[in-house]
């Protein structure tokens, strides 16, 4: 290959200590001044630049660079001296080439600091981690235009530290990010990008009065899921302040008194672990209740203070038994049925009933046969599943559901809870309610809604209907318009992400750029 067809004439190329070594030099051209841009030919001086690129055959490439510096003779000119630059292989105080220089910028916005390193190691470019970062520190970050439709939401930037993301939604990139969710800094963006004409946000009160003090033009629009979000909590707390009503969502609650007031059977009562028990409440309340203090009970009896003190205040003996709790199900139940007749049927082995089960198409281990029938062998009956009541937010998370999405299961246990608690009845169908106006688009029927939510002596929801309508308009537009905060909790999930790469150490500022040049780089090479 011709060197005359380039600016650059090669010299010489050799292999010193494991690097490829190339010397060029620059051909007699005319250059122009950065300055004036006239051209000039006149010689100051000749000097060699080394500049690093991208490694060749897995060793690593330095070409020394003989460039010239010239003089310029524009009259108007202040600049006397300028050194010439040659197209994609130099660029003014910098001693990569801008291919390698392209390749720690990647690395460093991919992986930051210790990752950009170690990928560079690999390619056989030595940097070290604070160097990856300062090279990705130095890109310029793409100019924020105005857009029509602003995304604004928080995220936690550790423990109780929030910071603000601003997204176009249009574009679907990130503007801007800073600490803190306070709404001046808020204003003052929005005053310095004037044209914003919809903002999507949540329910805070922060963000709306920065947006009404920066953007009193823009139209805000209370994010769909963030009111649905805010609906789920109250439910679960309408659905705490009622659990003693959640047992009524298991099977046959009529029974549940009747098995507790009869008391354990036999076979329970003489476990070691409540004869245990029993011997330790007698114990204890034999000394304390002569008024020995706890710690000397503890020291006469030779227990933990902490047991002692357990047992003391307990009324009786049965309270400090550890409770078990109710086993899940396990493949093994749809035969539990099986095991009993076939045992009373006189088959004791428990090699031969896995066999028979095997045979019927169990596929569980022996030894959970073997575990099944162990309370038969002891005259006990045999362990069945026994269900646990559901707990608040499981109760929460039936009510919000579609129906049409419920399972079986779910469904089931919820029609027998809603028969039995007419305020999970109700808070169901105002939920109901509010769903269909979400799907429909219609926001017609909220100030009737609102008005229920206020008359269903159930705190939580009426906390909801004051706070709706303090920012009634802008949830009519959440419900009634297409635009919402989806793609910033997208973005978010991101920023998310990056910090932990960084195990959490990242400052905003290396946050920030990070963020917004991955996003850009995406969307340039998805």
């Amino acid at each position: 290959m011709s060197p005359h067809l380039y600016a650059v004439w090669v010299e010489r190329v050799w292999v010193e200590g494991g690097v490829v070594r190339i010397s060029a030099r620059t051909r007699e051209l005319m250059v122009t001044c950065p300055d004036c841009g006239r051209g000039s030919v006149r010689v100051h001086s000749r000097y060699t630049r080394t500049l690093a690129d991208r490694a060749v055959g897995g060793r690593p490439l330095l070409i020394g660079l003989s460039v010239r510096r010239l003089f310029c003779d524009g009259p108007g000119c202040a600049r006397r001296t300028f050194a010439e630059q040659v197209d994609d292989l130099t660029v003014r105080y910098q001693r990569r080439t801008p291919l390698l220089q392209r390749l720690v910028e990647m690395a460093g916005v991919l992986l930051a600091g210790r990752g950009g390193a170690r990928l560079l190691q690999i390619v056989n470019v030595t940097l070290s981690r604070t160097s990856v970062l300062f090279q990705l520190m130095r890109m310029p970050l793409p100019s924020a235009a105005t857009p029509r439709v602003l995304g604004v939401d928080d995220f936690a930037l550790y423990a109780d530290v929030y910071g603000t993301l601003l997204v176009d939604a249009d574009t679907r990139l990130p503007i801007a990010l800073w600490a803190g969710r306070d709404a001046e800094q808020l204003a003052a963006w929005l005053r310095t990008h004037p044209g914003v004409e919809v903002v999507c946000r949540d329910g805070s009160l922060v963000y709306r009065q920065g947006i009404t003090d920066g953007a009193p033009d823009a139209l805000q629009v209370s994010d769909r899921f963030h009111l649905w979000q805010g609906l789920s909590k109250r439910v679960g707390e309408v659905a705490a302040a009622h659990r003693g009503c959640l047992p009524n969502a298991l099977p046959d609650p009529e029974s549940a008194p009747q098995r507790r007031s009869a008391g354990a059977p036999s076979g329970r009562a003489d476990t070691p672990a409540r004869r245990h028990a029993k011997r330790l409440f007698e114990a204890v309340h034999a000394v304390t209740d002569t008024g020995r203090s706890i710690n000397a009970a503890a020291r006469e009896l030779g227990l933990d203070w902490r047991t002692v003190r357990k047992y003391a205040q307990a009324a009786t003996w049965d309270e400090c038994v550890r409770r078990t709790r109710p086993r899940r199900p396990t493949s093994l139940d749809p035969y539990l049925e099986y095991l009993r007749l076939r045992w009373e049927e006189g088959e004791h082995s428990a090699k031969e009933l896995h066999q028979e089960l095997v045979a019927k198409g169990y596929r569980g281990h022996y030894q959970r046969v073997k575990m099944a029938v162990a309370p038969l062998r002891r005259g006990l009956p045999i362990d069945t599943p026994r269900e646990r009541p559901p707990s608040p937010r499981e109760v929460a998370r039936w009510i919000t559901t579609s129906p049409s999405r419920r399972g079986l299961h779910a469904t089931e246990h919820l029609n027998r809870l809603l028969a039995r608690c007419p305020e999970l009845d109700h808070t169901h169908d105002l939920v109901r309610k509010f769903a269909d106006m979400l799907d429909a688009r219609d926001a017609n029927g909220l100030p009737d809604w609102l008005e229920e939510l206020t008359t269903s002596r159930l705190p939580p929801l009426a906390s909801l209907a004051k706070a709706i309508r303090e920012d009634q308009a802008a949830v009519v537009q959440g419900i009634t318009t297409p635009f919402n905060s989806g793609v910033n909790e997208g973005r978010i999930t991101d920023v998310k992400l990056q910090k932990r790469l960084m195990a959490g150490r990242a400052g905003v500022p290396l946050l920030r750029h990070r963020v917004i040049l991955i996003a850009q780089l995406r969307r340039h090479h998805p």
